[in-house]
């Protein structure tokens, strides 16, 4: 190294300072790069970068620098988080080495690749060394891979460039110590697999929590600890590898980060635990040669942890998560090294495809370039797709690098699927082809054979004749031949008879001499060497012995010479050798003894003693041969009796042969005559059977000829048909590449697309761009993605399933079935899994997660190959799912993880996941393992469906006769499609001649004439079905109607999310309307009957369940959304007046108009239709002030021609003219559109509610404050026999603890028919998902007159709304709101006495005096509320407990004091009863004043008015005073309040606004109605932005402003406060507006923020975070920006020389309390008053605006203030009554000065509270004195201010 340094460049070694400073300075944290954050610790990793080589890595300077750049790229460089920063940071580097290495030759610096890691020599030895070259690091990865796969859950990775890069990263980051990574990136680009290949290569094991329900912090720390120990106990080095689908808290963070900050979590380890870690480190620590305390022990182990434990993070950037994280966790941006995984630029995606297409065959080079522009062009404009979808429907759809691999994958699949499969059709159809066209060559050829066949049969007949003559003749031999054989064989049988004889008689004598020899022999098997030894040996034996010896000489003399010696001498030469005498005798021949022999041996015979058992006693042998002579003479005498006989047989023997002999000739000779006669015979049968096989084979070739005729004739069309499909299939074959292209793109990004950006996608992006590539891909014209996939007869049979008919549908069921990963289906409307259910149906295995024992079930479906449907899913799924979704399996693909156990995966488990969200927010990470499918019900789907249920119910014959046909062609189409297939089937599989298989054309035959009779029926059926079709789009009006309000329905949950309806109820009441219709013969007014009475029916059943306010709005919407489907409305006018664009900064030229009012009649004229409507108002402007001040203008006739205008455009200037006459004028457009029925008040019955509700329907009340809806259950119960008392009502008043009485009840009430009132659930949120599955449970099965009543509030914002769709949807909603109305409200105040009550005080006139001017008060506080702000500051939950205890306490004081105690009773109810509701001091003014108006001593003698026109009433008994009310109480008005009528009309018009902005927020997003020439919503955002942007002024300098401001009086400093406070507001409309460009332009990730700001600026609305820094306002965004910039030139006036303004805007101050304190404060001081002795004057001049020329003295003039409620007459100079419709006159200049208090005026006056806007209460700004005549309590009653801005 030393070496070296002296070799680097003059400059010196790199320059990381230098190069640091550089980073920190230019890439800045921002929201998006909140992790730009450069400090030392990246300096010092440059730098462990560096320590990690070694000599064999160092050999030059320019490794030197080489690795410098690379450790540089790595710490800082993969940090950035987009292509132009990493370019910059190119850049900056390379700028950096010229700088300091520019001798170094930029070629050898920056040669690429310049990647540096551990593993260059293989995995067992790190050495930190440059890659050779991309190949050669491939194959290392490519073998290390293929060994992991081997131990571990096996991962089919993609090694292309950017993924093997990530792997050196971590690796790298791996290899450092401490080294921790975080590796941000989508899910799906991945991360995981990445980091454990590297933790592999480092020999690191990798541990992951396995969650599972519950898992918390307690189990990750224990988790944790094992790590620890088995880290730094065990030596095991160890990675902790955590996703974010695993932080199931953000606390478990805290964990992580305490780990990375020191290594120490507190509370990992129990003490016993600490002190086994202690003992294991000892010995350790001891070898280190330091003390073994605790200290040490716990310290090295801490060490050893941090070393050997390292946690890679794999999080996502998608959302805010990442950033707030970073912000809680510091140490996970700070302690990490941060690797980013970018999108894959389109280069990248090229790359990948290219790789994968390598090994597919039969695509030529270019095609493939081609395929893979196309697939990467597919990815990025599916993203591009996905920004608009998310803008236009607020739908999320991510794409992700697996997303696109999962394409490639599909397409290869496919290709080679399909390709398959063409072959064997064209194969298959060319088989059919050949056999057809052989046949007809063939028949010719069976013509000819026939006849040569004809010619033979002749030839054959005659051969046979003739040999059938021969064949007699040779019989007749035979015959004769046989006779005389027979008579031989008669004497050949006498013969053998005669031999037969004697044969017996010579074997009888002979078997007698048998014995005898059989003796000799015994006698001589009695001799042996040894015995006849010893009888030799005999020296003189006894003479029988003698004897013996000279017999045996006598008889064995040869020839029959009898020796003369036969002494015992001689017989002993004879015995001579004992074996040649043992062997002569043996061989004796006994049949020829000779007769001199037989003489000489008879003296001997004859002699007594020659006995064998006599001599036996002398010698054995002796004995045996002595027994020999005498057996074998005795069988020689026998013998010699036989002899004659035996001659006698060889005679007759051969007598027998002769015959024998002489029998054979004559058997031969027949034998060859038979022979002969065979063989003729056998001529004869063969010339017999050749002839019939010829007659045969001349029948079959007649056979075959008719029935090949037959079969060319019947298949001819077949001929033609296919030849045009092999022609068809040989094109296919051609394009199939580009088509199957096409569809796998289709199939993997399509799926939760809607249908218009489907279309979108495939005709506008994806076929245009096929055809414009440079080497152009081949896709069939026209070509539909679904005919690849699927058939007519699979869709048939799906429609036969109960999958709706509409093409979205069918798209979705051939996506499900062709995806290859997990279909999740986001199906609300449940069509989806009613589909599915039946498609599968015994198979399938339906589970929800979290229902009892599901993980077995999964499992068993795993192992078994089962279709798994989960149903119901969240938009989190439960991190136990991971591997399954992943499909990561272990052990070559044949296990998977789940939860903690290992299952085997069998290959054919299918996996469908379903959820009923209608929105999900599906994170990148799942949807890249599933296939989102949105089956969510289209309008025209429904259409379809609803169209089949009406002309069900209307013309059941049609529907059913339709339903047939559809099933019957259906089956047709599959029955054809199989007998085309068993027609092809059969020809190619007949083998040879075929035409000869007469069975096989026959059913070819059959099959054919099927195949005629189906295309017969089919014709038959398309003519019925154009017929059935006419007949029932008839109905379609109906259909349409209906699909339209539900809709419309399923929107309404965005004015109030309680508001939720469900397709099936929805059926449920179309289907009731339907028999509710009236009759009529005639079929389009019985359509109009039918359309109307739907509508009408869903508006009842709708209304019932909304809020008197949203009832209008909800028809509204109706009668608009219906007009513009009969295109009876011109969109433009529509959006006029929904959004109302009313120029800003335009004065009325009439006094009749309202500014914003003229400013609207502006526009209006800018369009054709309303052409010189302004020049028309101005000159005739007294016709247009009669029409426009008249009571209710929406009645009368507009003046001139505009009376001809359409409602609509009359409700446009109508908007213009008279905002607060809105709503009615809605209503009467409603009447005349839709019928006057719809505006009719009804009540809801309860009885009529019940009789629609079932098990599975429950009430729904939705509650408002003092209305109790149980009251009428319990009435109704009575009726029906349920009462609590009897136990056939279970009321559950839901709050803590009670849950489980509401389940008991609930199980109870199911299984036996009672009711169960669920009180207030919306207090037990926790609990409301488990009541959901209960109340689902129960639904099917229970009890018939099981019932479900549920009451809730309505939550106060969307945010906070809990209650469950489950609940909401299918049950039926009712309402139930307070009488509204004075008249209503005094009765009811009256209704809650009797009178007793009346008659219980002892001063009962005093007692019925005040209680009715109670009521009277009672129910002027409780109505006064639907004024607004106008009527309370803010709203109070008055009730009628209120009323009752102030009437209890009213008895207690009468009859505790003598006289009325006035003013203790008005305390009491205004500060205590009613008092205790309120917040607001102006109010709890307001109450008083009621107070001491109604009730004082003078209403005793009945002077007193409660209201103009309404004396209190005499003293009467309780049914006179009801009747009183209806005498004498004034109508409706806002004087019964106290307040001036302009009060309504104020209230009305808030009202009417906010009808108009929700029925615009629930526009279609886009309407079809434009035509498209409307700009798309975000070209209107962009639009808004730009114009506000460019007209954004820049900031105050404050330094500048500071700077001229000589002397800081109060005034400058408020100047300087209101400068700052504009400058944070510029700020953030200027940083949200840029942030929300670039999410416009596709260069930041539209975030939750981002999106409110659009949907603020497109609506019109003053964005959230704006108002969050700016000052209250009502205006609209247009209005609020036209003020704003007004505020800023005011400032901008102000402070060029900080002279006061001649007179001040007050309303243009953030806090204009500021400035009336700095007048306090001058004058104060100027005067030297105590400030805190001080008041404000105010004086009202008469003077306008213009006519101030220069500022007071001391104080100030200011103007813009407007008076509500009353107005200011200039000439007396006080307050008076307001004009009519002058809601806020305008205040002259007022003077404002300072005086010490005690000066002050307090007579005459009233206390005018000063706001900034109507909407009062929080905006109080100060308090004026105003001049008055009249008693300041009415203009407290008429809630009298002044406001800021109106």
């Amino acid at each position: 190294m030393f070496k070296m340094q002296r070799r680097v460049p003059r400059n010196g070694p790199p320059k990381p300072p230098a190069l640091h400073q550089k980073v920190a300075s230019t890439f800045l944290p921002t929201a998006i790069k909140f992790h730009y954050l450069f400090n030392l610790r990246d300096l010092s990793n440059i730098f462990q970068g560096l320590l990690f080589s070694t000599p064999e890595c160092l050999k030059s300077p320019v490794d030197l620098v080489r690795l410098w750049l690379h450790e540089a790229e790595r710490v800082y460089g993969d940090k950035l988080v987009d292509e132009r920063d990493q370019k910059g940071f190119g850049k900056m580097l390379a700028d950096t080495c010229r700088k300091y290495f520019d001798e170094l030759g930029e070629d050898l610096v920056f040669a690429k690749p310049n990647v540096y890691y551990h593993f260059v020599q293989g995995m067992r030895e790190p050495k930190y060394l440059p890659v050779p070259s991309w190949p050669a690091l491939n194959k290392l990865l490519g073998e290390a891979l293929d060994n992991y796969n081997e131990v571990n859950a096996a991962m089919s990775l993609v090694l292309f460039e950017d993924a093997v890069s990530h792997i050196c990263r971590i690796s790298r980051i791996l290899e450092s110590p401490w080294g921790n990574a975080l590796l941000v990136g989508v899910g799906g680009s991945g991360k995981q697999s990445l980091a454990r290949l590297a933790a592999y290569i480092s020999n690191l094991n990798v541990f992951q929590i396995t969650p599972k329900k519950g898992y918390g912090i307690p189990d990750l720390k224990l988790d944790l600890a094992s790590q620890y120990i088995k880290a730094a106990v065990k030596n095991i080095p160890t990675v902790f590898l955590m996703t974010d689908s695993q932080v199931a808290e953000e606390s478990f963070l805290v964990l992580i980060n305490d780990f990375l900050v020191s290594g120490e979590v507190p509370g990992l380890f129990q003490d016993d635990d600490l002190e086994n870690i202690t003992s294991a480190m000892r010995p350790q620590v001891k070898l280190l040669g330091l003390q073994d305390t605790r200290e040490n022990c716990w310290k090295l182990f801490i060490e050893k942890v941090r070393r050997q434990l390292k946690v890679i993070l794999c999080f996502s950037p998608v959302g805010s998560t990442l950033r707030v994280r970073a912000r809680r966790f510091p140490a996970v941006v700070n302690r990490m090294a941060i690797d980013w995984f970018h999108e894959w630029p389109e280069d990248a995606l090229v790359s990948v495809s290219s790789r994968f297409l390598e090994e597919t065959g039969n695509i030529e080079a270019e095609v493939k370039v081609s395929i893979s522009q196309f697939m990467s062009y597919v990815h990025m404009s599916v993203k591009e797709m996905s920004k608009t979808y998310l803008a236009m429907e607020r739908r999320y759809n991510y794409t992700t690098p697996k997303t696109f691999l999962e394409q490639i994958k599909l397409y290869k699949n496919l290709l080679s699927k399909k390709r398959s499969e063409l072959t064997a059709k064209i194969e298959r159809l060319e088989k059919g082809l050949t056999k057809l066209q052989s046949t007809a060559s063939q028949v010719d050829d069976l013509k000819a054979k026939l006849a040569v066949q004809k010619a033979e049969l002749k030839q054959k007949n005659e051969d046979t004749d003739k040999l059938i003559h021969m064949v007699g003749t040779e019989t007749e031999k035979v015959s004769r031949e046989k006779a005389f054989a027979d008579e031989e064989e008669l004497k050949v049988q006498a013969i053998n008879t005669n031999v037969a004889e004697k044969q017996q008689a010579c074997e009888t004598d002979l078997a007698k001499a048998e014995p005898a020899l059989v003796a000799a022999q015994e006698a001589l098997n009695t001799l042996n060497k040894n015995n006849l030894t010893e009888l030799k040996s005999f020296g003189s034996p006894p003479q029988a012995v003698v004897n013996v010896m000279a017999a045996v000489m006598v008889l064995t003399a040869p020839r029959g010479k009898i020796p003369k010696d036969k002494s015992w001498k001689a017989a002993k030469v004879m015995m001579g050798k004992v074996d040649t005498f043992l062997d002569a005798l043996k061989n004796f021949d006994k049949e020829h003894i000779p007769e001199a022999c037989l003489k000489a041996f008879q003296p001997y015979q004859l002699d007594p003693s020659f006995d064998p058992e006599f001599i036996m006693s002398k010698s054995t042998a002796a004995a045996g041969l002595c027994s020999w002579c005498l057996n074998i003479v005795r069988f020689y005498e026998v013998f010699c009796e036989v002899e004659p006989k035996r001659r006698a047989l060889e005679e007759a023997n051969a007598e027998l042969a002769e015959a024998q002999e002489k029998l054979s000739r004559i058997k031969n000779k027949i034998a060859d005559l038979n022979a002969n006669l065979a063989a003729l015979t056998a001529q004869f049968e063969k010339a017999t059977a050749e002839k019939i096989k010829c007659q045969q084979e001349a029948d079959a070739t007649n056979r075959v000829i008719t029935l090949a005729n037959r079969l060319i004739g019947g298949l001819a069309s077949e001929n033609v048909r296919w030849a045009e499909s092999v022609e068809m299939l040989r094109e296919q074959e051609k394009t199939l590449c580009g088509d199957v292209l096409l569809v796998s793109a289709f199939v993997s990004y399509v799926g939760y697309f809607t249908k218009k950006y489907r279309d979108e996608l495939l005709e506008k992006r994806w076929i245009p761009f096929l055809s414009g590539l440079a080497a152009p891909i081949r896709i069939t014209p026209g070509l539909d993605p679904l005919s690849l996939l699927t058939d007519a007869a699979n869709v048939a049979a799906w429609s036969n399933q109960g999958l709706p008919s509409d093409r979205t549908s069918t798209e979705n069921a051939t996506i499900l079935c062709n995806t290859q990963r997990w279909p999740l289906l986001v199906d609300a409307q449940l069509q989806g899994i009613k589909w599915i259910k039946n498609k599968y149906g015994e198979e399938l295995r339906a589970i929800r997660l979290g229902q009892r024992s599901y993980l077995d079930t999964i499992e068993q479906a795993v192992s078994e190959g089962q279709t798994l449907l989960i149903e119901d899913v969240g938009e989190t799924l439960e991190p136990v799912l991971d591997h399954l979704l992943g499909r990561n399996t272990t052990k070559k693909g044949r296990y998977i993880r789940i939860g903690d156990k290992e299952v085997e995966y069998h290959p054919r488990f299918r996996l469908i996941l379903h959820t009923k969200y209608s929105n999900p927010h599906y994170k990148p990470e799942v949807q890249a393992q599933c296939t989102l499918i949105n089956f969510l019900v289209t309008r025209d789907g429904l259409e379809d469906q609803l169209l089949a249920a009406v002309v069900a119910k209307e013309r059941p014959d049609l529907e059913t006769l339709k339903a047939n046909l559809t099933k019957t062609q259906n089956e047709f189409k599959i029955k054809l499609k199989e007998l085309e297939d068993s027609l092809l089937a059969r020809l190619s599989a007949a083998a040879g001649e075929f035409l000869g298989d007469t069975a096989l054309v026959e059913n070819l035959e059959t099959t054919k004439c099927t195949a005629m009779e189906i295309e017969e029926k089919v014709k038959e059926a398309k003519v019925t079905e154009v017929e059935i079709n006419v007949a029932r789009e008839n109905y379609r009006p109906a259909a349409e109607r209906a699909s339209l309000l539900y809709f419309i329905l399923s929107d309404l949950n965005k004015i109030n999310p309680i508001y939720q309806f469900s397709l099936k109820a929805f059926n449920g009441v179309f289907e009731k309307a339907i028999q509710h219709t009236a009759p009529d013969d005639d079929i389009k007014q019985r359509v109009i009957n039918l359309t109307d009475e739907i509508t009408y029916s869903v508006y009842t059943y709708t209304a019932r369940g909304l809020f008197e306010r949203d009832k209008l709005i909800f028809l509204a919407q109706v009668a608009f959304q219906v007009l513009a489907i009969k295109k009876e409305v011109n969109p433009v006018e529509l959006d006029f007046l929904l959004r109302f664009p009313s120029k800003a900064g335009v004065t009325s030229p009439v006094d009749f108009l309202q500014p914003q009012g003229w400013g609207g009649i502006k526009v209006l004229s800018e369009m054709e239709e309303f052409k010189n409507l302004d020049s028309d108002i101005e000159g005739s402007a007294k016709r247009w002030k009669k029409f426009v001040e008249s009571e209710v203008p929406e009645k009368e006739v507009f003046p001139k021609e505009w009376k001809n205008k359409s409602a609509l455009q009359k409700l446009c200037m109508l908007r213009c003219m008279r905002p607060d006459r809105m709503t009615y004028a809605i209503r009467n457009f409603v009447e005349e559109k839709m019928g006057s029925k719809f505006v009719e008040g009804r009540s809801v019955e309860l009885s009529k509610a019940y009789k629609e509700s079932s098990p599975s329907t429950p009430l729904f009340f939705i509650l408002s404050p003092g209305v109790d809806p149980l009251k009428d259950v319990e009435a109704l119960g009575r009726k029906l026999n349920f009462t609590i008392d009897n136990g056939r009502i279970h009321n559950v008043s839901l709050g803590q603890g009670q849950e489980a009485v509401a389940e008991r009840a609930l199980e109870v009430a199911a299984a036996q028919g009672h009711w169960v009132i669920l009180q207030n659930i919306h207090l037990v949120a926790r609990w409301l998902g488990t009541l959901e599955k209960m109340v689902e449970l129960y639904s099917l099965g229970s009890h018939a007159d099981y019932r479900v009543f549920m009451s809730a509030e309505p939550a106060p914002s969307p945010e906070a709304h809990i209650i469950p769709q489950g609940l909401l949807e299918n049950s039926i909603k009712i309402t139930n709101e307070p009488p509204t109305g004075m008249y209503a409200n005094l009765h009811k105040a009256l209704d809650l006495f009797t009178q007793d009550t009346l008659e219980m005080c002892s001063k009962e006139i005093e007692f019925k005096c005040i209680l009715f001017a109670l009521c009277y008060f009672h129910a002027v506080v409780a109505e006064r509320r639907k004024f607004g702000a106008q009527g309370w500051n803010r709203p109070y939950p008055f009730n009628n407990g209120d009323l009752t205890i102030s009437i209890n306490v009213l008895y207690n004081y009468l009859e505790a004091n003598p006289k009325v105690p006035w003013d203790d009773l008005r305390y009491l109810f205004g500060e205590i009863m009613y008092g205790g509701h309120i917040t607001d001091d102006w109010d709890r003014r307001l109450c008083q004043t009621y107070l001491s108006e109604y009730i004082r001593a003078e209403m005793l003698e009945g002077e007193v008015y409660l209201a103009p026109g309404f004396l209190i009433p005499p003293s009467l008994d309780y049914k006179g005073y009801h009747e009183y009310i209806d005498d004498n109480l004034p109508p409706e008005s806002p004087y019964l309040y106290g307040l001036h009528p302009n009060a309504e009309m104020g209230f009305l018009a808030v009202t009417s606004d906010r009808l108009f902005r929700t029925v615009l927020e629930m526009q279609p997003k886009e309407s079809d109605a434009g035509g498209g020439s409307g700009v798309s919503r975000e070209e209107k955002v962009k639009s808004v932005l730009d114009e506000i942007i460019e007209r954004l002024p820049e900031p105050f300098n404050m330094v500048e402003i500071m700077a001229k401001a000589a002397d800081k009086t109060p005034y400058v400093v408020v100047a300087f406060q209101e400068c700052e406070r504009m400058n944070i507001l510029t700020h953030e409309i200027r940083r949200s507006l840029k942030e929300l460009d670039l999410g416009l332009k596709g260069e930041l990730t539209i975030t939750s923020d981002m999106e409110e700001l659009a949907n603020a600026l497109f609506y019109n609305n003053v964005p959230e975070s704006w108002t969050r820094y700016a000052y209250p306002s009502l205006l609209s965004l247009g209005a609020w920006y036209a003020d704003l910039l007004l505020r800023i030139r005011e400032l901008e006036v102000w402070t060029t020389d900080f002279v006061l303004p001649a007179t001040v805007w007050l309303a243009g101050f953030f806090n204009p309390q500021s400035f009336l304190t700095a007048i306090m404060q001058s004058m104060a001081r100027k005067n030297e008053w105590p400030l805190d002795k001080m008041c404000l004057s105010v004086e009202v001049t008469k003077k306008n605006r213009e006519d101030v020329t220069a500022p007071p003295r001391e104080g100030s003039y200011v103007h813009g203030l407007f008076m509500e409620g009353a107005r200011w007459d200039i000439p007396s100079g006080v307050i008076v009554d307001a004009r009519l419709k002058e809601l806020t006159p305008m205040m002259p200049v007022i003077f404002i000065r300072a005086i010490p208090v005690d000066r002050m005026d307090t007579k005459n006056v009233y206390e005018c509270p000063v706001y900034k806007t109507r909407m009062r209460g929080p905006t109080y700004v100060w308090t004026f004195n105003l001049k008055t005549k009249e008693k300041a309590a009415k203009w407290i009653l008429a809630a009298v201010a002044l406001l800021l801005q109106v």
